[in-house]
Order: C-alpha cells, then structure tokens, then sequence
C-alpha cells in the first residue's frame, strides 16, 4: 500500500521529506492551512522517489491558468511525479477569510476542471484555447505565455469532497477523489463508494481510470498516556463535527445531533469544553489512535477494496519510527 503524510510547513522541508521517504512514505502532501500549499511542494521536489499532491488546494479564488501554470511546473520539477488536489472549501471560509465566490460550488468545480484540462491541452498540442464555461472563460494564449513542453504529460487532478454531489462530480470529470478525512469506515463503504460507482457510469468510465485515495486521520501512541496523547485529535474532530458540512458523517452512526452543539458552543469560543463531547467511541471510529500496529489494522480495515494508496493525517508531524511501524505493518513486514 502506498503511503502518503504531511509537510506541515516550508521550514527545512528537503531534510524532512527525506526522512519521511527513508521512513517509508511513497509520498507527501500538503494542505491550506497556515502557509501557502505550494512552497512546500517545490522544495520537497527534489527529494527523489517521492510523489507530491496538494491536498488540497482550494480552487475558488484561484484563476485556471494560475492553477494550471503552478501544476505545470511541479509536475515538471517532479518528473511526472504531481497530483493537483482541489478542494472547495466551505461558504463561510471562501466568502468571508477569501473574499470569492461560491454560489453552486459542484457546478463551479466541474467548470474549473474543464478549463484546466483545456489550458493543459493547448499547452501540449498547441491549438487555440477556445474554453468558453458558466464560470469561465479563456480565448486567449500566445507563444509568449506557453511554457516549455514537458514529457510528463499534465498532472493527474484530484477532488476532494464528502458530500454527495460532490464526490459524484469528482467522479464523473476528475482522476480521483481525496476523501475527506473527517470520515468513517461505515461511511466510505456504504456512502462515498457507491456515489463514486454512480458518477463513473453516468460519464461512461471504468473503475479503472478512476483513483479513490482514503485520508485518516491517525493519533500515534505507545500504548501509555493515551488520553493525554489522543487529546490533540479529540480537539479536531471536535472543530471539524461543529461544521455543517461534516454533519452526514456523524448521521451515518447515530450521532447526527452532536453537530449543532459543537456548532454552538464554537461560535461561543467554548473550544476546551466541545472535547468533551467526542467520546471514545467516536474517537475510534473516525481516527485510527493507537499503537503503529493498531493504527496499520484500522487503516487496512477502512481502505480495503477501495484503493491501494492512504493519506495519512495528523494534527502535528509524525514520528519518522512510528511512520516506519505503520508502513511496515501494512506491508505486512515482520
């Protein structure tokens, strides 16, 4: 199985993508959190042997030819070695924290996958660039702005999505899904696979030409203090089950009703307090906390018959061993 973890930050990023790859990592990626999803990306391209993603980059307030140029070159930079994660984020933080817009985000992001696709064409065969969308528009490319021909072909692009419309559309016009890692093995199986299923027969494509790449959310422990250890993670699926958008997850055990308390008590700043409410249950069933061991066996329980590629999530960096037990794990290496 191949495994991918995060870079958190641009600070000395060669050094620790080569620890994660000599750890056994087949790849990195990034996210839009604190610092710009990208930098980290063109550093880390020069560690060999490694496959690079964003994940995700949010596509909103991005213009196509500005995604399709910085997807250019570190698909160059990395030999081929690049998958564009796009994500959409939510109304609030696109409208408010970005200033852009978001009306009809599922028919925005299959507009934009289709601009880049065409920009990416031209690019590579050098006819007119003719794209002519809802939400975009480009006629125009001169020599002057075409970069230089790469032998890697475009990089694959990614969606990441949770809802249902969503993960349909991915289906239907991208190379994969990144699904989100607020998630659940109950929910992956029994709600995102068959969305996946629906969306690749409507545009008449095969299970083949379509990558699903489940994210967990992992807290690595050796099996004292688990509470203290766990408790950075029982502060993001608390952060993350007060989000509207993350409601149908909870739904799918039960526990639907714990979104529009945790909702309430962040817009009271009550941030310490909603930790309480994720129990142990829900603890274990949507993050893979535990030993390398016990992490590898949820980890090789949610992905089967879904992929043979994970992301793996953490609130801060994982230790190089425990990455190293995990990856050994689900190789099934003594």
């Amino acid at each position: 199985m191949k495994v991918m973890t995060a870079l958190f930050t641009p600070t000395d990023t060669v050094r620790r993508a080569e620890e994660l790859r000599e750890a056994g990592a087949s790849g990195v990626f990034t996210f839009e959190g604190p610092h710009d999803v990208f930098t980290p990306l063109v550093l880390a391209s020069q560690v060999s042997g490694l496959d690079l993603m964003s994940n995700v980059a949010i596509a909103f307030p991005r213009n196509p030819i500005q995604l399709a140029h910085q997807a250019h070159d570190l698909q160059t930079l990395s030999e081929g070695r690049f998958i564009l994660g796009l994500g959409t984020q939510i109304r609030a933080q696109i409208e408010k924290r970005y200033g852009a817009e978001f009306d009809r985000p599922v028919e925005r992001m299959k507009d934009l996958v289709g601009a880049l696709r065409a920009i990416f064409h031209t690019w590579a065969t050098g006819e007119r660039l003719d794209f002519r969308g809802e939400f975009h528009r480009h006629t125009l490319m001169t020599p002057t702005f075409v970069p230089p021909p790469t032998p890697y072909g475009p990089p694959p692009i990614y969606l990441g999505a949770l809802g249902p419309r969503l993960t349909r559309a991915a289906a239907e016009v991208a190379d994969g899904l990144l699904v989100m890692p607020f998630g659940t093995t109950r929910f992956l199986h029994e709600h995102t696979m068959p969305r996946v299923r629906a969306g690749l027969a409507a545009a008449g494509r095969s299970e083949e030409e379509f990558e699903v790449v489940p994210e967990v959310i992992v807290s690595v422990t050796d099996g004292q203090n688990d509470d203290d250890d766990h408790m950075s993670t029982r502060r993001l699926l608390a952060f993350y089950g007060s989000t509207p958008a993350y409601r149908p997850v909870l739904d799918a055990h039960g526990w639907g009703d714990l979104q529009p308390e945790l909702n309430a008590m962040s817009k009271q700043g009550r941030w310490q307090e909603m930790t309480s409410l994720i129990s142990d249950e829900i603890l274990h069933t949507i993050a893979a906390c535990g030993t390398p061991a016990e992490v590898a066996a949820h980890v090789r329980d949610r992905v089967d018959g879904v992929g043979d590629r994970v992301c793996l999530y953490q609130t801060g960096p994982i230790a190089t061993d425990a990455l190293a037990q995990i990856v050994d794990e689900l190789a099934g290496r003594p």
